[in-house]
């Protein structure tokens, strides 16, 4: 099961992170078809958000194929999801986290990470572009 995390320092609205939340565990192999998202009600305790903010999230994901709402039974991946296969995570997992390490060793914090990764990412699709 997935569990939510916001960012309130992100700029992005709760809804918007809560969907990539998920579009991201589908992605990993975290969540795969057929599983079943947190209830509306479990989110909204653990979060301390508005329901409705949960279920604009989850209707996003519906519109977009990725998850199905059952009524009287929640909100489920859906069948048709693509999921990557973890066998090829782990090894890059294990690798990420031993870079977090040394990057947080020299000094980083989460911000200085996230922008190291972004500007990375950036340019490493240029590199390839050309």
């Amino acid at each position: 099961m997935i569990e939510f995390h916001l960012d309130p320092r992100s700029g992005v609205p709760t809804y918007l992170q809560l969907a990539q939340q998920v579009r991201q565990a589908v992605r990993l192999g975290i969540l795969r078809p057929g599983d079943q998202l947190p209830t509306v009600k479990d989110v909204v305790g653990a979060l301390a958000i508005n329901p409705n903010t949960v279920l604009k999230a989850y209707r996003e994901l519906d519109r977009e194929g990725l998850t199905e709402g059952r009524r009287g039974q929640g909100t489920f991946v859906a069948s048709n999801a693509s999921v990557v296969p973890p066998d090829g995570i782990g090894p890059v997992r294990a690798a990420l986290q031993r870079w977090l390490r040394q990057a947080r060793a020299a000094g980083l914090d989460d911000e200085a990470i996230d922008a190291l990764i972004a500007e990375t990412v950036r340019t490493g699709s240029t590199a390839r572009a050309a």
